[in-house]
């Protein structure tokens, strides 16, 4: 018996053990991924001398709003955020719409050229993006988009990625019983998709609607060639004005950055939350 609860005992110690030491881990993990973030915070609160000072200064400076203010007369912030929130929302939205639809139809409907059409998709995320931006450069002028904000949604409205990831989703989480229940009652495809599949398709829309709209919100290369009028720039453009030829400012370029950053931060948050809550519901029914 006695023999019986030291063995418990040091069963549970070790338990412990285990879970302090896996704590401990995880949080250095999680203070190691939020260091960059504040560091641009600090950066962002000090002038740009401050940066290269050694010791490095890892307390909070005066200088935040002094350096908010020369962003907003260096550059034309609040027009280039409104076009980087009108873009990413309209493209966040049209990706999520047709991709799903697009994904359910590969994951629960039979047609001819099925399987050839999904490998041709596959092949595409294999190109990197950089190789079509000449294309469709050349494209886009000859459709008279060169500066046009439909040069920046129409191209990426659909997604391979996308179609991919609501197809592996929904072939797994929406029951084909439901489908053919729907097909008894009369639902034509469009009704399948908008009645039984969305929502059960919620928890993926929300991972990609987060993950469109931080790469949208993000996105430098493709608005650089493609947009030439100063008014239409997107944020990222806009930001990287900042750049002087000869010196440059450091505090200014944090506290944009930080500006820029704040908006995904709040996406991710509300996002991330119903983004959860579903998989946990989920979790739970199984």
């Amino acid at each position: 018996m006695i023999v019986s609860k030291m063995v418990k005992k040091s069963i549970r110690w070790h338990i412990q053990i285990k879970s302090v030491v896996l704590h401990i881990i995880l949080l250095l993990g999680t203070a190691i991924s939020l260091f960059p973030f504040y560091w641009l915070i600090v950066m962002a609160t000090r002038k740009s001398s401050d940066i290269f000072s050694y010791p490095p200064k890892l307390v909070f400076g005066s200088q935040l709003w002094e350096n908010i203010v020369h962003v907003w007369l260096a550059i034309n912030f609040f027009g280039a955020f409104t076009n980087t929130l009108l873009v990413a929302c309209t493209e966040t939205v049209l990706v999520v719409f047709f991709c799903s639809l697009a994904g359910f139809t590969f994951a629960k409907f039979t047609f001819r050229g099925k399987n050839p059409l999904f490998v041709i998709l596959l092949v595409t995320m294999m190109i990197p993006s950089q190789l079509s931006a000449v294309p469709s450069f050349v494209l886009m002028a000859r459709l008279g988009w060169v500066s046009s904000f439909k040069a920046l949604i129409v191209p990426g409205m659909v997604t391979a990625f996308g179609i991919f990831w609501m197809r592996q989703y929904a072939s797994s989480s929406v029951p084909g019983e439901l489908i053919d229940a729907g097909r008894i009652d009369g639902c034509g495809h469009f009704r399948l998709y908008w009645h039984i599949a969305l929502p059960v398709l919620r928890p993926a829309l929300a991972f990609l609607g987060i993950f469109t709209f931080i790469h949208a919100w993000n996105d430098y290369m493709w608005p650089l060639i493609i947009l030439n009028d100063p008014a239409k720039y997107t944020l990222q453009v806009a930001l990287s004005q900042l750049n002087g030829i000869y010196s440059t400012d450091y505090g200014m370029v944090m506290a944009g950055a930080l500006l820029a950053t704040i908006p995904l931060l709040i996406i991710f948050l509300l996002g991330s939350r119903h983004f959860i809550a579903n998989i946990a519901a989920g979790a739970l029914k199984e």
